[in-house]
C-alpha cells in the first residue's frame, strides 16, 4: 500500500480524526511556514455511521466529522476559511487532547455568513488555544481566507484576529480540495444507488479530466484537465441559495436543515403535475415513470382555480387563510403544506442542475461528474435526484460522485495552499520532483 505525508503548517485546537507520520519541531513551523509535514497515511474519517448526516448544534455552528491524522505530530500554526454568499467554512487541526503521540485531526465547522461574528469569535479562542499549548513566543496563527467573502470581510478579519490573512483563488482552492479527497481520503468519495446510498470508491491517481459542479448560493460547473489546468466553462444562478430564498418566503422554516427536515416528510406529488397525472400511468414508450415530473408546481394553479370556482359557487369569495393556530378560514381554497413546498422546489432546482451538468459534460467529453457545495449536506433526496438525473440523461454512461466533505473542499484547497510541493501519495497537486528534506514517501 501506498502511503506518504503532506507539508503543512498551522494550528488550532478543539476537534478530532487519523493519518500518519513524524513532524518537525514548533520553532521549524514558526521560521519556515509550509516546510512542516503533514502525514496522510492511515487517514480515517472519524464518523462510523456515515449514513446519518450530522445534526446542527445549538448555537448555529455545524460540526461536520472529522479527519483524524493519528500519525501526525507536528504543530500546525494557520486555520483555513472559505466564505461564500450563505455560509462561511472554516478548517483547522488539532492534536488529540490525551497525547502527541496520538497525533491529531482536521476539524470541519460551517457558520451562516450573516453571523460571520460568531465564525471569528471561534477563531479568536482557536487563537487562544494555539498560544497556551504552544506558549507566547509561538508566534502568530496564519488565517488563510478564499471565497467572495476573503476580500468582503478582509478587514473585518485582521481587525477582529490581528493577524495576517492570506487571500487565496477560489477556484482553485477547490480544485486543490477535490483532489485531496479524492486521492488522499479512503471512504470519502461515494456513488449513490437505491440499494447501496453510499456506495465508496477508492482513492485513486488517475482523476483527470473531470467536471466538477460546485453547488453553493449560485453553480459553478469547472472542467478540470490536469492538475493546474481547470477553466469554469458554465453554471446557473439557479443553486442553494434560490432554494433557501424561495422557501424562506414560502414556508415558516428559518434555516436550510429546517427546510431540509420539511423536505424528508413532504409529498411533492401534492404540488407538482406528475406523468400519471397526465396519462394517468407511466409512459413507457420514452422512459417515464408515473411518478416523473411533468411540471414542477405544475398543480398550483390548477387546484387554486378549481377553489376559487367552489368559492364563487358558494359564495365565499377570497382566498383561503390561516389563522395561525392550524385552522383555516372558510374559504374552499386548498391549503398548500411548506413540507410539499419544500420538497417540490428541491426537486426542482436539484433536477436543474442535474441536467445542466450532464449537457455540460457530453459538451465537453467528461465521464465523472462531482458534486461539491453546501447545498447538498449529505442530504438522501438531494443526492439521489442529481444521481437519478445525470444516470438518466446519459443512459447510464456517465457517474455522478459525492464526497462527505462536500461543502469544504474551498476551505481544504486553502488549507493546503500552506504546504511544499509534492506532498501526499501521489503526488497529486504538483509535478515538479520532491525537493525538500520534510517530504517523504514510502511504500509498505
Amino acid at each position: 500500500m501506498d502511503a506518504a505525508t503532506a507539508s503543512v503548517s498551522g494550528d488550532a485546537k478543539l476537534r478530532r480524526r487519523p493519518a500518519e507520520r513524524k513532524g518537525s519541531t514548533i520553532d521549524q513551523t514558526i521560521l519556515s511556514p509550509g516546510t512542516v509535514s503533514i502525514n496522510v497515511q492511515e487517514a480515517f474519517i472519524v464518523d462510523e455511521d456515515p449514513s446519518r448526516p450530522p445534526s446542527p448544534s445549538d448555537d448555529g455552528v455545524q460540526h461536520d466529522t472529522d479527519i483524524r491524522l493519528p500519525n501526525h505530530k507536528a504543530v500546525v500554526s494557520h486555520v483555513a476559511l472559505d466564505i461564500g454568499g450563505s455560509l462561511a467554512k472554516l478548517v483547522y487541526f488539532s492534536q488529540e487532547p490525551d497525547s502527541k503521540d496520538h497525533g491529531g485531526r482536521l476539524n470541519f465547522l460551517k457558520f451562516e455568513t450573516d453571523r460571520i461574528d460568531q465564525c471569528l469569535e471561534f477563531v479568536k479562542r482557536l487563537q487562544d488555544e494555539f498560544h497556551i499549548q504552544n506558549g507566547k513566543n509561538s508566534g502568530a496563527m496564519v488565517i488563510m481566507a478564499t471565497g467572495g467573502g476573503a476580500y468582503k470581510f478582509y478587514e473585518e478579519m485582521k481587525k477582529v484576529l490581528g493577524v495576517e490573512v492570506l487571500r487565496e483563488d477560489e477556484m482553485d482552492c477547490l480544485i486543490m480540495g477535490l483532489d485531496f479527497f479524492i486521492t488522499e481520503i479512503p471512504r470519502e468519495v461515494f456513488i449513490y444507488n437505491d440499494a447501496d446510498p453510499m456506495h465508496f470508491k477508492e482513492a485513486r491517481p488517475d482523476i483527470y479530466p473531470y467536471l466538477l459542479v460546485n453547488i453553493g448560493s449560485g453553480v459553478s460547473m469547472i472542467k478540470v484537465s490536469d492538475r493546474r489546468k481547470f477553466e469554469r466553462i458554465g453554471g446557473t444562478s439557479l443553486g442553494g441559495g434560490t432554494l433557501w430564498g424561495l422557501l424562506s418566503l414560502l414556508t415558516g422554516a428559518r434555516t436550510f436543515d429546517d427546510m431540509l427536515k420539511m423536505a424528508e416528510v413532504g409529498d411533492n406529488g401534492a404540488v407538482d403535475m406528475l406523468v400519471g397525472d397526465i396519462y394517468g400511468t407511466d409512459y413507457g414508450k420514452i422512459g417515464l415513470k408515473s411518478t416523473t415530473i411533468a411540471s414542477s408546481f405544475g398543480k398550483v394553479f390548477k387546484m387554486k382555480r378549481q377553489g376559487e370556482n367552489n368559492d364563487m359557487a358558494e359564495d365565499h369569495g377570497g382566498l383561503s387563510f390561516d389563522n395561525g393556530d392550524g385552522n383555516h378560514g372558510p374559504s374552499s381554497q386548498p391549503t398548500f403544506k411548506p413540507e410539499d413546498i419544500s420538497r417540490s422546489l428541491l426537486y426542482a432546482v436539484s433536477n436543474n442542475i442535474g441536467q445542466i451538468a450532464y449537457l455540460q459534460s457530453e459538451k465537453h467529453n467528461l465521464e465523472r461528474i462531482y458534486f461539491g457545495g453546501s447545498f447538498i449536506r449529505g442530504h438522501r433526496q438531494t443526492i439521489q435526484t442529481l444521481s437519478y438525473a445525470i444516470d438518466f440523461w446519459s443512459k447510464g454512461e456517465k457517474k455522478a460522485y459525492f464526497l462527505r466533505h462536500e461543502g469544504y473542499l474551498g476551505s481544504v484547497g486553502a488549507f493546503l495552499k500552506r504546504q511544499p510541493r509534492n506532498w501526499g501519495r501521489r503526488n497529486s497537486f504538483e509535478e515538479y520532483p520532491v525537493v525538500r528534506p520534510t517530504i517523504q514517501h514510502r511504500e509498505d
